[in-house]
């Protein structure tokens, strides 16, 4: 149960870190916080299977 919490949390700070690197940035900084944002997909999907077993 406590993974799932994890991944809505995960997922809930890279959706508005995306929205703020597109509504407020530009060039290097806004490819950065992009890239961490799509990076942080990479433990929200752990999260998921983990709470799924």
């Amino acid at each position: 149960m406590w993974a799932s919490f994890v991944a809505i949390g995960l997922m809930v700070v890279a959706s508005l870190l995306i929205t703020y690197a597109r509504n407020k940035t530009t060039g290097v900084v806004r490819f950065i916080l992009s890239l961490i944002a799509f990076l942080m997909f990479i433990p929200i999907l752990l999260y998921m299977f983990v709470s799924i077993m």
